[in-house]
């Protein structure tokens, strides 16, 4: 039935007016944000292995995004409006809006990914890995540089305002800055803990996330200049808003500390269901705050009250299943349906169609690309087995696929799914 299991809803959303509700999709924590200039789409990565693509203006998931054999640790948008992701197994994957696969990779990294930037000209990507190397991508074309020198990970980048310096934070508490020139050696700044996240202002000016959970602030030079103590456990995640007034900055155990850069003193702490917070973002205007958080969902924040944004709206217009208002088994379907169609005529989404599911054997639906472990596989797909699967849960079910592993503990849900299954597939 499922060569990528999609575990999630979609609903997001935003309109003219600035009311919003959240993006819910993932089946796993989201490990990574990115917004496009323009605040029209966001892209997120999550520990479930996937990447989801999402459009504000038409609040929907343009593009799930399955390559990946390890967390999406790092997203971002390049200047063309394609897609980066990095994950944790190495591979770096560049994605083109509609394409089903990446369409590049870049290999080279021996570890972990975890952090991504894009050059403000456009012609570089940077990524951070747990190899304790740096990459610089020529996205043009050719061989990548290897920046080396640390000697434990190294846990974020970020590009100066102009381009001409690279700034990577390492575990082993060193700060570098890179010469784009290729031209010396880079500068190194030791500060007093090691660094999980870095980010660079409009005025060049460096903010560093500690592991002990302060803030650092330098010079673009590296010199120190202040810190703001942001939590009382390790900062992992860092952003700062296009305007460069406010700083936002993620605590492990689930604090977003709101820094006012020019004070370096803490003007809010958000605390809400979403939390711990693993990845943030700045929307262009610099008052709303995106955050991915551990109960698989982005959340949206008013940067200068510190109060959420909303609620998830269930049934909203857009709501593919908004028909089914108050079927228990529709609800539990909403783990699914950014990635499969119930009906003929909407096609093969990430995932294929269920249009016809029951007493179809497993990977033969015309026009999808399965993955090579189901095609060898003798199931049928019933109301029995489809409960089973996710009874006992993908991996072991269907061994050697690439689903994230996701069950359903209750047998009155899972009876709810396959009955709505059924009813929701039925020729009409």
């Amino acid at each position: 039935m499922i060569r990528k299991f999609c575990v999630a809803a979609l609903l997001l959303l935003l309109t003219l007016s600035g009311a919003s509700a959240q993006l819910r999709g993932h089946g796993g924590p989201v490990r990574a944000l990115a917004i496009s200039a323009d605040g029209e789409e966001v892209v997120s990565g999550s520990f479930d292995t996937s990447a989801i693509r999402w459009s504000l203006s038409r609040n929907a998931a343009e593009q799930v995004l399955r390559f990946h054999d390890g967390a999406v640790n790092a997203v971002a948008f390049l200047k063309d409006g394609r897609v980066v992701t990095a994950g944790a197994d190495t591979h770096i994957a560049i994605w083109t809006a509609g394409q089903a696969q990446p369409v590049a990779t870049l290999d080279g990294h021996t570890a972990p990914v975890v952090g991504l930037a894009v050059s403000p000209d456009g012609q570089w990507l940077a990524s951070a890995s747990w190899d304790h190397t740096v990459r610089l991508w020529p996205l043009g074309g050719g061989a990548p540089r290897v920046l080396e020198g640390n000697s434990q990970n190294v846990n974020g980048v970020a590009f100066s305002p102009d381009g001409r310096e690279l700034v990577s934070a390492g575990y082993d508490t060193s700060l570098r800055i890179w010469p784009m020139s290729g031209d010396g050696s880079a500068t190194t700044r030791n500060l007093p803990a090691p660094l999980n996240a870095v980010a660079v202002a409009p005025d060049g000016e460096i903010v560093a996330g500690g592991a002990d959970g302060k803030v650092y602030f330098l010079s673009p030079q590296g010199e120190m200049r202040g810190e703001a103590q942001a939590a009382a456990t390790p900062v992992i995640a860092l952003a700062v808003s296009k305007d460069g007034t406010l700083i936002a900055a993620a605590g492990i155990r689930g604090s977003v500390a709101l820094i006012e850069r020019k004070t370096r003193n803490v003007q809010k702490t958000l605390v809400g269901p979403g939390l711990p917070v693993w990845s943030v973002a700045f929307f262009p205007d610099s008052r709303t705050l995106l955050t991915g958080g551990a109960d698989r969902m982005l959340r949206r924040w008013n940067a200068v009250s510190g109060e959420p944004i909303d609620a998830v709206v269930l049934g909203a217009p857009d709501d593919p299943l908004a028909a089914y208002a108050g079927d228990r088994g529709a609800e539990v379907y909403r783990a699914c349906v950014a990635c499969h169609a119930l009906t003929p005529d909407e096609g093969n989404k990430a995932g294929p169609s269920l249009a016809g599911i029951f007493g179809r054997r497993i990977a033969t639906l015309p026009g999808y690309r399965f993955s090579d472990a189901l095609k060898t596989m003798n199931i049928v797909w019933t109301m029995e087995t489809v409960a089973k699967m996710f009874e006992v849960g993908p991996a072991a079910y269907t061994p050697g696929t690439k689903m994230p592993e996701q069950t359903i503990g209750s047998a009155d849900d899972r009876q709810a799914l396959v009955d709505f299954i059924a009813k929701a597939t039925r020729p009409k």
